[in-house]
């Protein structure tokens, strides 16, 4: 897993050649503030051998940070990571890998019946039961436990260092919030258990919309009350403090809802899930930096002004690393030929708060 020596050691050889703020803290640790991802692309070698190229590359240039998940691309992904981190000449412990869990990994590519794969391999295997199970989405402990043995086998690794429970808010078409949140108390309980078997260092949610929306939108969900859960698992499994470490949410230049919109109780009012994370000490990793990509054409021109950067690319990935608590923004590599641009973007500070604050006067 990531430690503390390693990846300061890790730090202190690559600092130099990047401006502020680049590296930032994590727990104990210290990570590069651009992160690799490895969503997109289809289940086939060739796009296997293209990760495994970019991520070597990505840690070799100063990344630290490889973010992934066990339903991408058919659990290639997570297997494409695995494979990286023994290539590369960069100590493990110097790595933070994250992954995700809840929604249904197929098996290498989409199979011809999907529901009988589905059937075979959760329900009457006994992992889960049909109603458990909303869009091929499923979180609650047995799923999670299932998920993560499988995401260690993958990644062939000893230990996850942060490990989400992926998108509960699809639990939300099914369910009252009260209902998931009390879903997300008795996982939260199994991760902190696998986190002091050593399987996990940390957890926490992944999302797309629940944090970024108003409280009457239909994926709401509360952050302090997840947070509260996650305390309250700790103190029924009698941890000595939660594992629940950080968030994951969608953040670039046109969705900024995490930054914009109040929709999170603070201790002193409504605030956005970025100034409440902020404020609780939660880290934050932000997805869809770049838009999967479609931020490469182009920014809205006042933005763009205040940003650095040589190319659009990198000026949206600063924009992300800019924001309020984020600890690192993830882009997509799947390529070798997209790791310098997205590397050299961290050569270029971000924004100061009242620069930030600017972009949205």
């Amino acid at each position: 897993m990531a430690t503390s020596t390693a990846t300061w050691n890790y730090r202190d050889e690559f600092h130099e050649a990047f401006a502020r703020t680049y590296f930032r803290r994590f727990a104990d640790c210290i990570v590069s503030s651009i992160g690799v991802g490895t969503y997109l692309g289809e289940p086939t070698d060739e796009a296997d051998e293209n990760y495994e190229r970019a991520i070597v590359e990505a840690l070799e240039s100063g990344i630290n940070v490889v973010d992934t998940a066990l339903n991408y691309r058919c659990q290639r992904s997570e297997r494409a990571v695995g494979r990286a981190i023994q290539e590369t000449d960069v100590d493990r412990e110097s790595v933070l890998v994250a992954t995700k869990g809840g929604f249904v990994p197929f098996e290498g590519s989409m199979p011809e019946n999907p529901g009988e794969y589905v059937r075979e391999q959760y329900f009457d295997s006994g992992v889960c039961t049909p109603e458990e199970m909303v869009r091929g989405n499923c979180i609650t402990p047995d799923f999670i436990d299932d998920s993560l043995d499988r995401s260690l086998a993958n990644l062939d690794l000893e230990t996850i260092d942060l490990y989400y429970v992926h998108n509960p808010e699809t639990q939300l078409e099914e369910r009252s919030a009260e209902a998931v949140y009390d879903l997300l108390e008795a996982t939260f309980q199994r991760l902190e258990r696998r986190a002091a078997a050593g399987d996990i260092r940390h957890y926490g949610v992944a999302t797309w919309e629940a944090f970024r929306v108003g409280k009457d939108h239909e994926s709401y969900l509360s952050l302090p009350e997840v947070v509260r859960r996650a305390r309250a698992a700790s103190d029924t499994v009698g941890t000595d403090a939660t594992h629940f470490r950080a968030i994951q949410l969608p953040f670039n230049v046109h969705m900024a809802d995490a930054f914009t919109v109040e929709g999170q109780d603070g201790p002193e009012g409504p605030q956005s899930a970025l100034w409440f994370a902020h404020e609780a000490g939660l880290d934050v990793f932000t997805s869809a930096s770049i838009l999967q990509g479609k931020l490469a054409s182009g920014l809205p021109g006042d933005v763009a002004a205040l940003l650095d950067g040589d190319t659009d690319v990198q000026r949206a990935i600063n924009f992300a690393r800019s924001a309020p608590g984020v600890t690192s923004a993830l882009v997509g590599m799947g390529s070798p030929d997209h790791v310098p641009e997205n590397v050299a973007a961290g050569t270029f500070p971000p924004l100061g708060a009242s620069a930030f604050d600017e972009v949205f006067e």
